[in-house]
């Protein structure tokens, strides 16, 4: 059964795609709205760009992971695989969808699928990665995009 291990959350943010686009694909502006309270920082200038980018991020207990882009289409679509620094992808994936509306907002969904997940000592915290805590992240996104 795979359903419980994809949990997503959406709503509509009064902005534009490419301003929210840009908080999300710019890694240093990550921890200003991470709902998971995961992210501790990245080092600027690892703007994605394209499918096969890889960004870094140290997480708030110090550890440093590799992100590895694996969808990507400018303004619209960003998806990664995090993993330990050197050491094969364990399987999970955050992904971000925007989709332009009318008089400049935008429908956002934020989706953690872990399916593929391979690495037992990490399904745990999968399983309390829940639609609530991306609902907050695409809420402190929001707060940003729209100032």
């Amino acid at each position: 059964m795979t359903d419980d291990k994809i949990v997503s959350a959406d709503r509509v943010v009064a902005a534009d795609a490419a301003t929210i686009f840009a908080l999300i694909a710019d890694p240093a502006q990550q921890p200003r709205w991470d709902g998971n309270d995961n992210l501790a920082e990245a080092a600027p200038g690892q703007r994605v760009r394209a499918v096969g980018d890889v960004f870094t991020m140290t997480n708030t207990n110090q550890a440093i992971r590799e992100n590895h882009v694996v969808e990507f289409v400018e303004g619209r679509l960003i998806a990664w695989r995090p993993s330990e620094v050197g050491k094969p992808e364990p399987g999970h994936l955050w992904r971000w969808e925007l989709e332009p509306l009318a008089d400049g907002r935008t429908s956002v969904r934020h989706t953690y699928d872990w399916t593929q997940l391979s690495d037992e000592r990490r399904i745990e915290r999968a399983r309390r990665t829940t639609s609530e805590a991306l609902a907050s992240s695409i809420e402190r996104l929001a707060a940003l995009a729209e100032a």
